[in-house]
């Protein structure tokens, strides 16, 4: 006998789904999950590395690392200045050492640009970024004079050179610059540094021997100095930067603003200091 099937009645035989043992799908989810996190570390270190302009290592280059540390520390800079603003004017106080990483090029560089006979710069950072930009900005100085037939303000000074630092901002200049003088407002002190940043204040040292400066200055700082007290206090904060700190070092120049005009003050190599301090010293134990 015939049997006509149609689609309705058609039977399939189905399989029955095997099953995978609870342990080996455990050790499956777990190895999978790791994986993933691999895989998402790996591409967020990649990420970051991009983002802050390094390229990634190569696999197994044990020395890239090292190489990338070299040229950081090669291209370290150290210096120590200072400025700061007493009630009869300011004083300004640098060392003269360059230097580039662990080599000392230079024990006699003069730190403070002379722009004007009522203002003066001060360098830190990249020695020919600060030469040429702050003699620019003495050249600016005085065409402003000629065209306004008076002395520009130590603040319009300052604000020039921010505003060429912010404009050249993320390019690599390496500047950290004071700017002071005395205009028709009294005595001013800004600091600049490469990115435009500018501040006005009262006391400013800028450098890797910084910190050691502004201990001395902190501790010795009044309003009311003299000019010979203010003098000696930005001699001894220099000397004694330059003693800690191994990028300072050479001959620290003092300068003194006042109304009438800046005054190179001194210029004393620190071996000398050294002997000076150390007998000043040894007196005040015998006392």
């Amino acid at each position: 006998a015939k049997h006509n099937l149609s689609p309705t009645h058609t039977h399939t035989a189905t399989m029955p789904l095997l099953s995978l043992p609870e342990t080996y799908s455990q050790s499956l989810k777990e190895s999978d999950s790791q994986l993933f996190h691999i895989e998402k570390s790996a591409n967020e270190q990649f990420a970051e590395s991009q983002m802050m302009g390094v390229p990634r290592p190569v696999l197994g280059n044990a020395s890239f690392e090292q190489q990338r540390h070299k040229i950081d520390q090669t291209h370290a800079k150290g210096t120590t200045t200072l400025g700061f603003v007493f009630n009869q004017g300011i004083v300004i106080a640098v060392d003269s050492r360059a230097s580039m990483g662990s080599y000392i090029s230079s024990q006699n560089v003069k730190k403070v640009i002379e722009i004007n006979p009522y203002l003066l710069g001060t360098m830190a950072g990249g020695a020919a970024d600060c030469q040429y930009w702050e003699r620019y900005l003495g050249m600016q100085c005085r065409l402003y004079e000629l065209h306004n037939k008076k002395r520009i303000s130590v603040s319009a000074a300052s604000k020039i050179l921010a505003n060429i630092m912010y404009s050249y901002k993320g390019q690599g200049l390496s500047m950290g610059t004071m700017v002071a003088g005395w205009d028709h407002t009294g005595p001013n002190l800004y600091m600049v540094d490469n990115d435009g940043t500018r501040f006005k204040g009262s006391r400013f040292s800028v450098g890797s021997g910084s910190m050691f400066a502004y201990g001395v200055l902190d501790s010795g700082y009044r309003p009311d100095l003299t000019p010979e007290e203010a003098c000696e206090l930005g001699r001894r904060a220099i000397f004694h930067a330059t003693h800690r700190d191994a990028y300072s070092g050479g001959i620290v120049r003092v300068y003194y603003i006042r109304e009438d005009g800046w005054k190179k003050i001194s210029e004393t190599d620190m071996a000398n200091l050294y002997d000076h301090y150390k007998e000043q010293k040894e007196i005040q134990l015998r006392q």
